[in-house]
């Protein structure tokens, strides 16, 4: 029996009625074939009804691994709904593969130092599946999230590792993580998958660059002192000048800074950069304060953002990925957005959701628009911010095998 996966949301009040929903169409897009895995975006609305979740699924799915979070806008059969009460629920069928689920607090991740085999041992993941994937979901207030990526990207470079902060809660204890019958105020929730699956990836972070390349000739920390020996800021003020009257306007509340992700690189074009905030300036030092720990002789390149340019990044990137892959092997997506993109972005709903499917077909898709979004980028993973990360899964092998069921790991 082949991959199978299907993807619904519902809008009904209360989180009950909503979980019966859902499951009644899964059931019915399924055919008959057991959900081995089941991924839940619960929106906040939903909040006194956390707990009832996991058994009502378990009740109308049967006892596939469940994994979630709460978002404040969810995704699910295509379709974005943003900051109004939802459930986005997606099941799989997965023949041949194994899954092993983990909840990680970060007093259990390994030391920097650690040997690699410690990634491996803290997320339950034998030294035989050296090339398994991770979905991972995470507590924006009690987890080290960069931490874990860069421990996994070094011990698992075979595998991506894809997933998204979540957005359901304001204060630390609010989110709910779901992993099987267990809801977790904390940490982190993941599953590796391994076997008969492959994962795809597309990073789209919408961002295009102004002015020219610069070193970093000056840092401390986050606080950007000089760019090519002058002061950050008269730097900054100099290109500003330059724009256009659209492109000022633009810098009131989407402009950013773009870190090289490979150094030495003797070229730079759009893509090759990582987007960071900008947090703040200080007239009086010239200097700007962004998100990210900087270093001595980085190339970096301030970005814009628009809705134009995100859409186009996106069509960009799923244009090449069909030009790589057959996009009808593809049996089911997910899509960690930020909170930023969407209709805040664009002015409508569903954009990136429709130019997914738009490229892919009528694939299953679910997601959630996130704190922030975990995703590769030239093989390096980041923890990033107003992107679209995908995953797109599809079966290891084109040859059919006798239906065995997914092996769940406790």
């Amino acid at each position: 029996m082949a991959m199978r996966w299907c993807s619904t949301v519902s809008e009904q009040d209360g989180l009950e009625a909503a979980a019966r929903e859902a499951c009644a169409t899964l059931r019915r897009d399924l055919g008959g074939a057991r959900a081995d895995l089941v991924i839940a975006f619960v929106s906040e609305h939903h909040r006194t009804g956390y707990r009832d979740l996991a058994p009502i699924l378990e009740a109308e799915l049967g006892s596939g691994l469940l994994l979630g979070c709460t978002a404040r806008s969810v995704i699910g059969g295509g379709r974005e709904i943003e900051e109004s009460p939802a459930l986005s629920l997606t099941a799989a069928a997965l023949p041949g593969v194994e899954l092993t689920p983990f909840h990680l607090d970060v007093e259990q991740l390994p030391e920097p130092d650690a040997p690699l085999e410690a990634w491996g041992r803290a997320c339950g993941v034998g030294d035989g599946n050296g090339d398994a994937h991770f979905l991972l979901l995470a507590d924006p207030f009690s987890f080290d999230v960069e931490r874990l990526i860069r421990g996994l990207d070094a011990a698992f470079p075979a595998g991506k590792k894809l997933g998204g902060v979540a957005s359901g809660g304001r204060t630390p204890g609010d989110n709910a993580l779901y992993l099987r019958e267990r809801v977790h105020r904390a940490g982190l929730v993941g599953v590796a998958l391994s076997g008969e699956i492959e994962l795809d990836t597309i990073v789209a972070q919408g961002c295009r660059p102004i002015g020219l390349p610069m070193f970093v000739t000056r840092c401390r920390d986050n606080v950007l002192q000089e760019l090519d020996g002058r002061p950050a800021l008269e730097v900054l003020q100099e290109l500003y000048e330059s724009l256009s009257p659209p492109d000022q306007e633009l810098c009131g509340g989407s402009l950013f800074l773009g870190i090289e992700m490979k150094e030495a690189q003797g070229e730079y074009q759009q893509g090759d950069f990582l987007i960071r905030n900008l947090l703040g300036s200080d007239a009086d030092s010239g200097t700007l304060t962004v998100g990210a720990v900087l270093r001595g002789l980085q190339v970096v390149q301030f970005h814009l953002r628009d809705a134009r340019t995100s859409a186009e990044d996106l069509e960009r990137r799923l244009s090449h990925y069909g030009s790589e892959r057959d996009t009808a092997a593809a049996r089911g997506a997910v899509l960690f957005s930020c909170l930023g993109r969407g209709a805040h972005l664009y002015g409508r709903p569903n954009h990136d959701s429709e130019v997914l499917r738009r490229h892919l077909g009528d694939v299953a898709l679910g997601g959630f628009f996130c704190n922030g979004e975990i995703g590769p980028v030239q093989g390096t993973t980041f923890l990033h911010g107003y992107t679209s990360a995908f995953g797109i899964f599809r079966e290891r092998t084109a040859v059919t095998r006798r239906r065995t069921p997914a092996r769940s790991r406790a």
